[in-house]
């Protein structure tokens, strides 16, 4: 099931094309069905920007799915910014629902992302997706966050925002290749990644039985550049994901 929530799938997994940037969608098939995922990456790209100072991550999930359209799961990995940091863990909570009006996808839930207790920077979103055959657009937005603002800083209900659009299709050889273009904005934004201001992150993947291949670019200056983030160069990822039945 390729929701939109899923973080495992969309850098995440890098298991589909059109999911590599969280935002492919599909309706749950099948009334209480329960699924896993599991994944290896060279490198936990969220939003265009490395989690792990550009290492490997180990990474995985569970989920389940209603034929009602309602969905639930929990994913995690492993993170790294940097030394001394406290942040060595994400474990994400999310639900949703799902459904299609005619030859629409629509894709509405929220998402909570837990890190390790002494990081104090747990936050959910709320999120809304559309998807017309392999187009789709997202946008997630602030909902809560047990972070301090700063001065000057406004960490309230959507006060900062990530809008994506994406474009899927399948080549030669059943290679699927996903087109991503994200926009990531608001104080918040600029407190946990370290940017000055909103930014944008581009991707082409390909992938195929369970291998994926990604190039990734920000635009990104300040903060969310330096040390050992890079994160104004071009980043080559390669990942394998398996979905386990369950």
């Amino acid at each position: 099931m390729y929701t939109l929530h899923t973080k495992a799938r969309s850098l995440k997994g890098l298991v589909a094309a059109t999911a590599i940037a969280g935002c492919a969608l599909a309706a749950p098939s099948q009334a209480g069905e329960w699924s896993a995922n599991a994944a290896m990456t060279s490198n936990y790209i969220w939003r265009g920007l490395t989690q792990t100072e550009n290492e490997a991550a180990v990474q995985g999930g569970i989920d389940y799915s209603h034929e009602s359209g309602f969905y639930a799961g929990t994913w995690a990995s492993n993170v790294n910014y940097g030394a001394g940091d406290v942040y060595s863990y994400e474990h994400d909570i999310y639900a949703g629902f799902a459904f299609d009006t005619g030859d629409i996808s629509w894709d509405f839930g929220y998402l909570y992302y837990n890190y390790d207790k002494e990081a104090e920077f747990d936050f959910g979103e709320v999120y809304g997706s559309v998807g017309i055959g392999a187009f789709s657009a997202t946008l997630y937005v602030l909902a809560n966050t047990e972070a301090d603002e700063g001065p000057d800083q406004d960490f309230g209900f959507g006060q900062a925002f990530y809008g994506s659009l994406d474009y899927g299709f399948t080549v030669g050889n059943g290679v699927d290749v996903g087109l991503h273009l994200g926009y990531h904005d608001g104080d918040f934004a600029e407190a946990f990644n370290g940017n000055e201001d909103g930014y944008y992150d581009y991707n082409i993947s390909f992938s195929k039985d369970g291998f994926s291949f990604m190039i990734s670019d920000t635009n990104v200056e300040g903060g969310a550049a330096e040390g050992g983030y890079d994160n104004d160069q071009m980043k080559f990822v390669v990942s394998y994901a398996v979905d386990i039945s369950m």
